[in-house]
């Protein structure tokens, strides 16, 4: 009688699963060379999943260009499986239109001309990658071998039980169907999760009032139908779920942009859309991409956030701190590519050489006087001194007299910015970009989180990551473009930062306000453009929900001076092991993802970067196949 056949099962199936099956087909043959049964539970299309679908709005865009976004572990990961190379989405998209990539269904007559005139640095649209992403998905099939059985069920996991005689897992689908695994990987990517009681009280308010509210939600899903033309509307959150949302209200309902002679674009409306009323903790948008390139001595890696010095931190503290201990090497290492940039590559804007500037820069701690002294005297303009501080918050003391200041003030923010990140002539801003990036994939790499204290993982999983977005994950310029159209059109009004939303029942409307100025207006129509926040306890995913009603998994929870606090996110181990409320690993339970207590970083990124992802997804796979090597082979009864 043959062996059992081990079992590994993905509960979800969009890019984080393509990614790590890449990685369990390279690095098969040195861990563990039997047949193998893998089940990927994804009610979407596997490979793209709910996120990356291709039924979205043709209007949406990734925030990354053609040529910074790929599938592959190339050569710059390190890892410990063998890394294979492959063509990123702007490649692939040239091979497809030559021929040289097949295994892909006719494509739609729009996707033929977006892949005409793509170039690497176009902004594809996610239709675009939902193609991509659902080929690279069957590449890494078809790589696992054929003694590698992959079956695709498009279905919804609805619980995970595990088996007492062997230790495999059962696991239920919507469908009533079931499946049975040795190894479980929870690869959700984005969920959602139920309204929590703030978000469920304005909903109820709406309802009362014959208004309309949208919670925190991933903003294609939502309905907008009833979002009247003319209809004041009042948005919190001014980052890419807000850039997406214009696009639905606006370009979505049949108005369309058009250049003017001078560069700038003049809205058309269809005379269906609303008005909006935005504002933000910040009230501004994130910074857009830039465009422009390096014209100085580039920086290859951190100088100031190493291996090293973070081993000498470990080596000296039992818990490091991120805000006092490693922001501030982070920091120097954004102000040295940044001042880098000025002086070689636009010497006439500095006082000084670069290697005078260095020495004394190298010598003197971020948040110090000498260092703020040498800025002050190496760089006459004010204008062109890094102040991370002001970058994080860039109307943050400014008091606005009314509406008028408020608008022009926002304005001139958009367009200052537009100038900066798409001028040739402000190529410091790509190298402050590229510095943050290369930390960003580092840190996880760098830093063991169980040797972060309480307030530096809040500090991660908040401040940073956010400030991080705000700086690096911005939309492409053109966006900032038809938002300062749409604002001159008089269809986008800005509330400024420090916003504030309540609802007044005496109104029977939400009114909304900034901190920092006297404006105030009433709409019967609130949308918090963001993604809701995480909560595996209440997880909109019955599967994630299970994990955490039975007991098998739980959300961590940090200790803080002011108590404890639970960062909604599934608590996993460094292995991305799921860890019981007792921290005690499950057994064959894995997960990775934003919403788990890892890293959270995304499921694609840049070439040649060392991509985090990338790193994890092999070390997950590896981890995989050692647990399937060591399941018994067990007699069919």
């Amino acid at each position: 009688m043959p062996s059992r056949v081990p079992a590994v099962a993905f509960v979800g199936g969009g890019p984080r699963t393509a990614g790590v099956l890449e990685r369990l087909a390279a690095n098969r043959p040195s861990l563990f060379d039997g047949p193998l049964d893998i089940h990927v539970i994804e009610p979407h299309q596997p490979g793209s999943g709910r996120i990356w679908r291709y039924d979205q709005d043709p209007g949406l865009l990734l925030n990354s260009t053609a040529a910074d976004v790929t599938m592959f572990t190339d050569a710059s990961v390190a890892c410990d499986g063998p890394t294979v190379d492959g063509p990123g989405l702007s490649t692939w998209a040239a091979g497809v239109l030559d021929g040289t990539i097949r295994d892909i269904p006719a494509l739609e007559p729009h996707l033929l001309d977006q892949l005409r005139s793509l170039t690497p640095a176009s902004f594809p649209s996610r239709q675009l990658q939902s193609k991509y992403l659902e080929w690279f998905f069957r590449r890494a099939v078809s790589s696992l071998g054929p003694d590698v059985t992959v079956t695709v069920h498009q279905d919804t996991a609805t619980a995970v039980e595990r088996l007492s005689d062997d230790g495999s897992h059962h696991l239920r689908l919507a469908s009533g169907a079931e499946v049975i695994a040795d190894v479980v990987v929870y690869a959700l990517g984005h969920t959602d999760s139920l309204l929590d009681p703030e978000s469920a009280r304005l909903s109820d308010f709406a309802a009362t009032h014959g208004g309309f509210h949208a919670p925190p939600s991933y903003t294609t899903d939502v309905d907008y139908s009833a979002v009247e033309a003319g209809q004041d509307v009042i948005v919190s959150g001014m980052g890419l779920a807000f850039v997406d949302l214009l696009v639905l209200l606006f370009q979505g309902r049949g108005g369309r942009f058009e250049e003017r002679p001078d560069g700038d674009l003049d809205y058309v409306p269809s005379g269906a859309e609303p008005r909006v009323w935005a504002g933000s903790r910040r009230g501004v948008p994130y910074h857009s991409k830039i465009s422009s390139e390096l014209r100085g001595e580039p920086v290859a890696r951190p100088r100031y956030f190493t291996a090293e010095a973070v081993q000498a931190l470990l080596a000296e503290h039992q818990e490091l701190d991120f805000r006092t201990q490693l922001w501030p090497l982070i920091a120097k290492d954004a102000g040295y590519a940044y001042y880098r940039e000025l002086f070689t590559g636009y010497p006439s804007r500095v006082l000084g050489t670069w290697e005078s500037f260095e020495t004394h820069f190298d010598a003197a701690p971020w948040y110090s006087s000498a260092r703020e002294e040498l800025v002050a005297v190496s760089v006459p303009d004010p204008a062109l001194r890094l102040d991370l501080e002001k970058l994080d918050h860039p109307l943050s003391g400014c008091a606005f007299a009314d509406h008028d200041a408020v608008q022009r003030s926002v304005a001139a923010y958009i367009q200052n910015d537009l100038n900066l990140r798409t001028s040739s002539d402000h190529s410091e801003t790509l190298a402050l970009f590229t510095a943050l990036l290369f930390v960003y994939m580092d840190l996880g790499r760098l830093v063991p989180q169980e040797r972060l204290n309480a307030r530096s993982q809040q500090a991660i999983h908040g401040w940073w990551h956010g400030f991080f977005s705000f700086v690096d994950s911005g939309p492409p310029s053109h966006r900032l473009r038809e938002m300062l159209a749409l604002h001159r059109a008089g269809l986008l009004k800005f509330l400024g930062p420090g916003m504030w939303v309540r609802a007044d029942e005496t109104l029977g409307r939400f009114v909304a306000g900034s901190f920092q100025s006297p404006v105030v207006v009433d709409a019967s129509a609130y949308i918090e453009a963001r993604l809701p926040s995480a909560s595996v306890e209440r997880s909109a995913n019955p599967a994630l929900l299970h994990l955490h009603d039975a007991g098998w998994g739980t959300e961590q929870r940090l200790l803080t001076s002011a108590g404890a606090h639970s960062t909604g996110k599934l608590l996993v181990s460094g292995n991305h092991e799921v860890l019981s409320p007792v921290g005690i690993p499950q057994k064959g339970l894995f997960a990775v993802g934003p919403w788990t207590s890892g890293w959270g970083a995304g499921a694609f990124a840049r070439p040649n970067t060392n991509a985090a992802p990338f790193r994890e997804n092999d070390a997950l796979a590896r981890r995989i196949l050692s647990t399937v090597a060591a399941v018994p082979a067990l007699q069919p009864n």
